[in-house]
């Protein structure tokens, strides 16, 4: 991959940040320091670090895909009404086993636990 300008302001963007962003997140960031990038160039980038390693796929709930800059082991904790994304360790799902009927059938890239959940916020929020 050449090293542009472009996307060294995007991979800037997104080693700072651990909320989880969307395209469209780091878009409208960079999109201040190079007015003239697209969108696409955004999202084809995303999508090659992606692809490198550098940041992953996190679920989302919503329909915007979103990217994950923490890479190494860990879960999430996904808030269904704002769509919140947060990171936790716990051993004993990291030593979850993969049934042997999907091992058989499939190639494990690796595993996450997602739990489903409503956030403190939203919580709070709700009660007013």
């Amino acid at each position: 991959m050449r090293i542009t300008p472009q996307r060294t302001a995007i991979y800037q963007e997104l080693i700072n940040d651990r909320s989880h962003p969307s395209v469209d997140d780091i878009y409208k960031r960079v999109n201040k320091k190079f007015p003239n990038i697209s969108f696409d160039t955004v999202y084809r980038t995303m999508l090659s670090f992606a692809d490198l390693g550098i940041v992953k796929m996190a679920e989302s709930f919503g329909g915007r895909r979103r990217f994950d800059t923490e890479t190494a082991n860990h879960h999430h904790l996904c808030c269904v009404k704002c769509g919140e994304i947060i990171d936790f360790d716990n051993k004993k799902y990291d030593e979850l086993e993969i049934p042997k009927a999907i091992k058989g059938k499939y190639k494990i890239l690796g595993k996450r636990v997602v739990i489903e959940c409503i956030c403190e916020k939203c919580r709070k929020a709700k009660r007013r």
